[in-house]
């Protein structure tokens, strides 16, 4: 190390001082020069021997209280241990430090400094192209399905069909299920074949009606003056113009007919039989292997739609990740007090977890000092503090010959 021969030279410096005096005559000037080179090379050789002491036997003689870190490397181990768990990484020190660390003002604006650059963006999106292209769809489906399964066999089914049934009266899903209906069966009952076949119909039924009286011979005229093609389209005018007064809104019997519908489906959402049986036949088809094929094979639709859009996002740059990422900053400045309590969570749970673990650390420090051999051990303690002790030594030789002149020119005065 640089710093020990500057430690050696300056004890060599006053060696070679002072024996240079020696053979210089007689002076003043010459007797304090030589007080001051004695004093020190003393203050050299008591500083050489401290620092040595610290790391081995000076000049390898076992002097007693000497080479003090190797014969304390236990109590040195322990003591700093005991530093570490009891106050460098004790829970209020870890606290304390954590709550001046603002864990999300500064991820945040790492994200947002990442995000500024295309090649990040891109990057990430990237990597989440990857991510999708080998998720294992084929494994992922059995446990997508059994959780399904399960979802369907615990779950309540009243309340569920309670707010789907008000949620679908809200949006009046009934009124539009039902114009939906009656324009599919007005446009079943607009075909030529349709009314052929009710003319049809309605004459075999006349011809089958046991009427008496005037009655039936008013009903057998009638069946006899008719014919198919007479009255199919007559039965179809009527049904039509039933059907389109169901259709207009504010219509008493269509209101009679939704009101008459919305009380059935009321009655089949509290029907806890019935209910019991849908939940059983959903379970069911959800347990079925069609389904497992099903869901496979939506996922499947799922991941390429997103590969897709993934793609179309890179070859813009990712602009988009930009949005979402500040939408997610909006949010989270407006609901400050959710965020700060979640941060507070985040760094309670890290300082539990760190006082928690810390004795690990303790005993890795002893594991690696107990593993080292004495000249390892000294080799590393001169490596990271030698430098600075053995400025000890300057200093010492230095202050020795400082301390030696004022002496020596104290005799001399004297």
């Amino acid at each position: 190390m640089r710093t020990r021969y500057i430690a050696a030279l300056s004890l060599i410096g006053m060696g070679a001082g002072f024996i240079t005096t020696l053979f210089l005559p007689d002076h003043p000037a010459v007797t304090l020069l030589k007080g001051g080179f004695e004093a020190g090379l003393v203050g050299g050789f008591a500083d050489w021997f401290a620092v040595t002491a610290l790391f081995r036997h000076p000049i390898g003689i076992p002097i007693p209280h000497t080479s003090l870190l190797l014969k304390n490397r236990d109590k040195i181990a322990k003591s700093l241990i005991s530093a570490l768990e009891n106050e460098l990484l004790n829970k209020e020190s870890i606290t304390s430090k954590l709550k001046k660390f603002q864990l999300m003002r500064i991820v945040g604006s790492a994200i947002t400094k990442a995000a500024s650059k295309r090649s990040n963006r891109t990057g990430v999106l990237r990597f989440l192209q990857k991510l999708l292209v080998k998720l294992p769809l084929g494994a992922l489906v059995p446990h997508v399905q059994a959780a399904v399964v399960t979802m369907i066999r615990e779950s309540d089914a009243r309340p569920i069909a309670e707010k789907a049934l008000n949620a679908a009266i809200q949006e009046r899903i009934d009124e539009q299920a039902l114009d939906y209906a009656l324009r599919e069966g007005s446009a079943w009952v607009d075909k030529p074949e349709t009314g052929r076949m009710l003319g049809a119909m309605a004459l075999q039924k006349l011809s089958e009606a046991k009427v008496g009286g005037f009655m039936g011979f008013a009903v057998q005229a009638f069946a006899g003056f008719m014919n198919e093609d007479k009255l199919g389209p007559m039965i179809q005018q009527l049904l039509l113009s039933g059907i389109r007064d169901l259709m207009e809104p504010g219509n008493p019997n269509r209101e009679r007919l939704i009101a008459e519908l919305r009380q059935r489906l009321r009655h089949v959402a509290q029907d806890e039989a019935m209910l019991e049986r849908g939940k059983i036949w959903l379970e069911a088809k959800a347990a079925h292997p069609d389904s497992e094929r099903f869901l496979l094979q939506r996922l499947e639709s799922i991941r390429e739609s997103l590969i897709a859009a993934l793609d179309k996002e890179i070859d813009g740059g990712g602009k988009k990740v930009v949005i979402a990422l500040r939408f997610v900053i909006r949010k989270l400045q407006a609901e400050q007090e959710t965020t700060d309590a979640a941060e507070r969570k985040i760094l309670s749970a890290v300082a539990d977890l760190v006082e928690t673990n810390h004795y690990r650390i303790g005993l890795l420090i002893k594991d690696n000092i107990d593993r080292m051999n004495d000249k390892e051990l000294v080799r590393m303690l001169e490596e990271k503090i030698g430098g600075d002790l053995q400025w000890i030594r300057v200093n010492g030789a230095l202050c020795g010959f400082l301390i030696g002149l004022v002496l020596t020119s104290i005799q001399l005065l004297s």
